[in-house]
């Protein structure tokens, strides 16, 4: 009786594998008449007995799994990548624990392809920014190929791009985690025909020199990226909200490029943001350093100054601004306004004088010093008009001004520069 069970057990384990057999025949010949989907469905019904055929038999299974999938992926289906790449690597996997290599070759050729595809197809997603969808498969692209760390280095940019910054940084983690360094050498020549320079191999490029087709050949060297990883790092973590780790990680992006403004300047508007404003001035001095002709940086520093009160530092600030960009009207406004402000602060002093003839002294002393620094900001403002004549803010100001300072002819000139 005991050998009876063993024999219906043997003959029900046949029956099964032969179904499998055939359920995956069936695939393969909906798949060579070009409907993958009935191919999909066909395999589907051998996939949960599977795990208990010969490696033989699931070797061919993940084979044509993979095989099914991949055409999908080619018709669009973008969901259909993973499970191709998948059963590609459990081909090989298979093959690789049982010494076999049937489909192995095949395999490496599908895979190779399928990468392409993948990248090709990521780069379609990002001129369309479904930019998830390409870090997603750049990403996909280096698991499938790890010495192409290239592809993980554009899954965060992809990533970044679409403002999915947890997925970036885990992405640049792991270049750093790698030791991604990305940079290199691009070998460039000269078309004889066309003139242009282009951009090959270096095998490639050395042939057409020596065959006379190309010139000028060029090894043109690539910076290391390791500086923008870390940079862009302490931006996500400025984005997520988490200013401590982006401030560590702005002190070591500064120690591997300390003259990259915008790096100093990201790091002085995190100050800026966290409130420490001293810290701020003394980060855009060092950017000022740097790069002496940006005007902006001056304009900065000439903002924090008049709030903090500190009117001469910030006149300097706008002024020498106005010197390297004499349009700059944010320049010639503020400047103006400092003025003004100075004007306005002596108002209250005037509002609590007497009648007495000290009082009365005093108030006209105030009112002549308020008067010249209105004259002061208004003959500011007359300058800025002369590069930008038709700029509302300016004439609004003035407008401002001149009916603070009881002119009334200027005053209308200006409504009427206004078109009121």
């Amino acid at each position: 009786m005991k050998t009876k069970v063993l024999i219906l057990a043997a003959l029900s384990f046949t029956m099964i594998s032969f179904a499998q057999k055939n359920e995956i025949k069936a695939a393969q010949k909906a798949l060579k008449a070009g409907d993958a989907t009935s191919a999909k469905t066909t395999l589907e019904a051998a996939s949960e007995s599977i795990l208990g055929a010969d490696v033989k038999l699931q070797a061919q299974y993940y084979f044509v799994r993979g095989q099914i999938y991949n055409d999908l992926a080619k018709k669009g289906d973008n969901s259909a990548f993973e499970a191709s790449v998948s059963s590609f690597q459990k081909v090989l996997e298979l093959e690789k624990k049982s010494g076999k290599s049937k489909y192995s070759a095949d395999t490496d050729q599908y895979i190779s392809s399928l990468t392409a595809d993948l990248i090709n197809s990521a780069v379609t997603d990002n001129g369309n920014k479904k930019f998830k969808e390409a870090a997603e498969k750049l990403y996909m692209g280096y698991t499938i190929s790890p010495k192409d760390t290239i592809y993980l280095y554009y899954a965060a940019s992809s990533a970044v791009n679409g403002g999915h910054y947890e997925e970036a940084l885990n992405y640049y983690d792991e270049l750093k985690a790698v030791g991604y360094d990305g940079s290199g050498t691009v070998f460039k020549a000269t078309n004889v025909a066309s003139g242009e320079v282009e951009e090959m191999d270096k095998t490639q490029r050395d042939l057409m020199v020596k065959s006379g087709t190309y010139k000028d050949p060029i090894d043109e060297k690539t910076p290391s990226k390791k500086a923008e990883i870390v940079k862009n790092t302490a931006l996500i973590y400025t984005q997520l909200g988490q200013d401590d780790k982006a401030l560590e990680a702005y002190k070591a992006a500064r120690a591997n490029d300390p003259e990259d403004v915008n790096l100093i300047l990201n790091e002085a508007n995190l100050y800026f943001k966290l409130g420490d404003k001293d810290r701020f001035k003394s980060l855009m001095s060092e950017a000022i350093a740097v790069a002496p002709d940006n005007p902006d940086l001056y304009y900065n520093v000439g903002v924090i100054n008049m709030e903090q009160g500190n009117l001469e530092e910030a006149r300097a600030s706008y002024k020498k601004a106005l010197e390297i960009n004499p349009s700059y009207t944010n320049a010639y406004l503020n400047l103006s306004t400092t003025y003004v402000n100075e004007g306005n602060s002596l108002i209250d002093e005037m509002n609590t004088l007497g009648n007495s003839k000290k009082d009365i002294a005093r108030y006209d002393e105030l009112k002549a010093m308020k008067d010249n620094l209105f004259k002061e900001g208004a003959e500011i403002l007359e300058a800025a008009l002369k590069t930008n004549p038709d700029n509302q803010s300016v004439l609004t100001q003035l407008k401002n001004i001149y009916g603070a300072m009881g002119d009334n002819e200027n005053f209308m000139r200006m409504k009427k520069l206004l078109g009121e």
